[in-house]
C-alpha cells in the first residue's frame, strides 16, 4: 500500500468537563489521494466526447474531477472525528482509505453517470452532515464546473457570475437539462433524439430536446438584453421582430420570416 499524504490525526473531545466538541475535522483538511485526483484531472484535457468543455469555450475551465473530489471531501468527516467509531489510529487509517478509495473512482471520467457509485458518495455526505448537507454556492461560477459536480453529487447548488457568458453557460448546463429532461423535442426533426434522465438534479423534471428549445429562446433573450452594445440586424426572423417588439414597448405582433 503506498504512502498518503496525512496530516497529524487529533481526535476531538469535549471542552471544560462536558462542553460541546469543536467541530469535526473534514476529510480535506486531513488527507486526499492527491496523485489519483491529479492524474485524473491532467487526463479530462484529452476527452471531447460529452464533457462540458464543448458545450462553449471558457478560458478559466477548473477540472471536473478535482472540483467532485473537493466538494465530496469537505464535506465527510475525517474519521479522526469519530473517536467512538474509530478509537484507534490504525482504525482511523484504514477508514481513511476506504474513503480515499472511494474519491479514487469517483474521479474516473468514466464513473461520472455511475447511479450506484454516485448513490455511495451521496450517503457518505449525508451520514457527516446529520442528513442535512448544506448548500453549495459558486458566486463566481465561471464555466459551471462546482455547481455542476454539486449537483452530480445529489446537492443543492447556487451559481451567479458577473459575466452574461458564464451565466448563459451555467443556465445551458445546470439550470435548464433538469427542466426539460424527458419531455419530446419541440423541433419535429428532434424526435427521435433525448437527453434522458437528470435523477441527481435538486429540481424536478427531466431535459429532452433542451438542445433546440433552448437554442432559440437563449438566442432571442441574450439579443434582447445585449443588443443595445451591436448593430441590429435586418434580419426578419420573428425571434428578431419580437425583440424589436419589446424594447419599443409596443404590443405588435412580430412580422413573420419571409
Amino acid at each position: 500500500m503506498r504512502p498518503l499524504e496525512t496530516a497529524p490525526p487529533t481526535t476531538p473531545g469535549p471542552v471544560d468537563g462536558g462542553a460541546p466538541r469543536p467541530p469535526a475535522r473534514k476529510l480535506i483538511e486531513v488527507s486526499l489521494p492527491l496523485e489519483d485526483i491529479n492524474r485524473e484531472s491532467a487526463r479530462e484535457k484529452s476527452i471531447r466526447h460529452g464533457h462540458p468543455s464543448t458545450l462553449h469555450l471558457w478560458w478559466a475551465r477548473r477540472p471536473l474531477a478535482a472540483a467532485r473530489a473537493v466538494l465530496f471531501a469537505q464535506l465527510v468527516d475525517d474519521p479522526s472525528s469519530h473517536p467512538d467509531r474509530f478509537p484507534t489510529e490504525e482504525e482511523q487509517r484504514v477508514e481513511r482509505e476506504r474513503l480515499h478509495d472511494l474519491i479514487r473512482r469517483l474521479v474516473v471520467w468514466e464513473n461520472v453517470n455511475d447511479d450506484a457509485l454516485l448513490r455511495e458518495a451521496h450517503e457518505e455526505i449525508l451520514r457527516s452532515t446529520g442528513g442535512n448537507p448544506p448548500a453549495i454556492l459558486d458566486p463566481f461560477a465561471g464555466g459551471g464546473t462546482i455547481p455542476l459536480e454539486a449537483q452530480r453529487l445529489g446537492l443543492e447548488a447556487h451559481a451567479s457570475d458577473l459575466n452574461p457568458v458564464a451565466v448563459l453557460i451555467n443556465k445551458a448546463l445546470i439550470e435548464i437539462p433538469p427542466i426539460f429532461a424527458g419531455r419530446p423535442p419541440v423541433f419535429p426533426d428532434a424526435a427521435e433524439t433525448r437527453l434522458g434522465d437528470w435523477p441527481r438534479a435538486m429540481r424536478s423534471g427531466r431535459a429532452g430536446g433542451a438542445p433546440v428549445r433552448t437554442t432559440w429562446t437563449i438566442r432571442a433573450r441574450t439579443s434582447c438584453s445585449t443588443g443595445t452594445g451591436f448593430p441590429r440586424s435586418t434580419t426578419r426572423s420573428p425571434a428578431a421582430a419580437r425583440c424589436r417588439s419589446r424594447r419599443s414597448g409596443s404590443g405588435s405582433k412580430p412580422t413573420p420570416a419571409t
